[in-house]
């Protein structure tokens, strides 16, 4: 069996549609991406979106490089039985872990590297002022 890739049905596929076991359709064949999630340029929302459908479409829209396309063959677990894909197929949103504190740290970050600079150049305009000698 070494070499030969397992074929798997449409419904089989479109369950594994989250963060920590996600596999997507490009193409004909089906590829494991769970362990790229981190590392995928556009983040794993990107790939999350595209679980449960053909993602052939999206993926050469992108126009991604020679590289990416001889990366994906270490992702790559079977084929999928062209007769399970559906002809359309309604939109099913991708499972995702609510906002956590990243995020939010993340606004927190963006505020205070606003505001201290103005806070820095309001002091020290103050002291200026109430040093300053007549």
């Amino acid at each position: 069996m070494a070499g030969e890739k397992k074929v798997f049905g449409f419904e089989e596929v479109a369950k594994h549609n989250v963060t920590k076991d996600c596999w997507i359709i490009i193409a004909g064949k089906v590829y494991d991406v769970t362990p790229f999630m981190d590392e995928h340029p556009g983040g794993d929302e990107v790939l999350l979106a595209v679980t449960g459908k053909d993602a052939t479409g999206d993926f050469e829209d992108i126009g991604h490089s020679d590289s990416a396309r001889e990366m994906m063959e270490k992702y790559h677990i079977g084929e999928i039985d062209a007769s399970t894909i559906p002809a359309k197929r309604t939109y099913v949103p991708p499972q995702q872990v609510p906002h956590g504190p990243d995020k939010d740290n993340d606004f927190l970050i963006k505020i205070l590297q606003f505001l201290v600079p103005i806070l820095i150049l309001g002091l020290a305009f103050a002291i200026r002022h109430y040093t300053k000698s007549e």
